[in-house]
């Protein structure tokens, strides 16, 4: 190559460089006018059942904050991820979305082994997660904020209910769920609550099924035996798409809900969008949101809901729109958060965990939902609602107003030591 060409091929390569340099410098300079929001939710695997509608409400959520001119002068940006119904890539998916993509925040996780696997990493990082589900408590950090229930706010008052004369007047107990941490520490809260009110370890029948489990014949004929020997209630903490076959045999066997009712704390109208309900009408869910409560507030929860799905084309949504309850506490942890953006007039961590405390707002449930100013936890209302032949639930029972959470069980040895907040690192 002559000179003339050699100086071509350099004045070429230095342009391109340049070009992609600037390119770089523009892309910066792009993901600096955005604040970007994780989202970390199972879309497939054995949770993508209940998980990726909560993926779509928190899309809607930042469609919604954009739509109002954004945060802090700044659009919002999804980081979407899926850790697929496996725990360590939670933990994977985690790391990037805080170390490589530089997120304010991440609304994600369902199952508790899903979140312990998240919490040292968010900890560590000092990054920030709000978690939408009903879990066992026995934990507070201070880089998590909790909108779904601690027992107290779920589990114990579903007993209570099935217990008294209204409920059925339980006496015998099957505790029956998928074998990891959140079903084996609601149980042993559960257990030593039962024992408290005079139930025998004899009356107590207590069985685990691994995830994706599919095969629920012989534990639903062991049910029946059990039920045999005196008014009984089932307990379910069955997580995922093992309920599909779960309440398929419950149907098969003909266990009526006047017979042996089943309470469930992780079955929502998104669980029984594929079963036939007839057979199950009766049974019962313990939740802090139903789609068929009666509110201003849920109405128009649901009408947005409705018009985003049908837009967006979501698959089931668009022709048949549902609402449940961890899409709601989704909906209420993202609405808090960005308060607190404003407040704080910006998204640092520690800014931002400061100025939740004491938020508040208008819940679809019917309440002014508050997060508490020190445990990261929202105080909750309760409701008890029936299985519909339409896959929808009748409230028939609830409380008064609005339960503050207690993250550490009474019922467990040692929790009255523990402090209502968590530990400033």
């Amino acid at each position: 190559m002559n000179r003339r060409g050699h100086l071509k091929t350099i004045a070429a390569a230095a342009a391109v460089a340049a070009g992609a340099l600037t390119f770089a410098t523009q892309a910066q300079a792009q993901a600096k006018d955005t604040i970007k929001v994780g989202v970390l939710h199972s879309l497939s695997g054995t949770m993508a059942i209940s998980e990726t509608v909560l993926k779509d409400t928190v899309l809607m959520a930042i469609d919604d904050i954009n739509a109002k001119g954004g945060l802090l002068g700044k659009k919002l940006e999804a980081v979407v991820v899926d850790p697929a119904s496996n725990w360590p890539l939670f933990a994977e998916k985690t790391k990037q979305l805080l170390g490589q993509d530089k997120v304010a925040v991440i609304f994600g996780c369902w199952t508790s082994v899903s979140r312990k696997s998240v919490l040292p990493v968010v900890e560590e990082m000092n990054g920030l997660l709000f978690y939408p589900v009903q879990y066992e408590g026995e934990e507070l950090s201070k880089n998590v904020f909790y909108t779904g229930a601690a027992p107290n706010q779920q589990a114990i008052p579903a007993v209570d209910y099935l217990m008294s004369k209204a409920g059925g007047g339980a006496k015998r107990w099957v505790l029956l769920g998928t074998d990891y941490v959140y079903p084996r520490t609601t149980n042993k809260i559960l257990r030593a609550y039962l024992k408290s009110k005079g139930v025998k370890d004899s009356d107590i029948d207590e069985k685990y099924t691994p995830f994706g489990h599919s095969d629920y014949q012989t534990i639903v004929a062991d049910i029946k035996k059990f039920s045999a020997g005196g008014k009984t209630a089932v307990v379910s903490t069955i997580n995922g798409d093992s309920n599909v076959p779960f309440y398929k045999e419950l149907g098969n066997a003909g266990l009526k809900a006047k017979d042996v009712p089943v309470v469930a704390f992780s079955v929502g109208e998104e669980e029984l969008r594929g079963v036939d309900t007839k057979p199950l009408v009766g049974h019962l869910a313990a939740w802090n949101y139903f789609m068929s409560i009666k509110s201003p507030a849920n109405d128009a929860f649901i009408k947005q809901w409705s018009a985003y799905a049908k837009a967006k084309k979501i698959p089931g949504h668009m022709d048949k729109p549902l609402t449940n309850d961890p899409m709601e506490a989704t909906w209420i942890g993202f609405n808090m958060w960005a308060q607190a953006v404003k407040k704080a007039n910006s998204t640092d961590v520690d800014k931002v965990i400061a100025a939740m405390a004491g938020q508040t707002f208008n819940a679809p449930s019917g309440i002014v939902s508050k997060m508490d100013e020190k445990n990261h936890h929202l105080h909750k209302s309760v409701f008890i609602g029936e299985i519909k032949a339409d896959g929808q639930f009748n409230v028939v029972w609830k409380t008064p107003g609005p339960v503050k959470a207690k993250p550490w069980s009474p019922y467990i040895e040692g929790n009255d030591k523990k402090p209502d907040e968590p530990a400033k690192k």
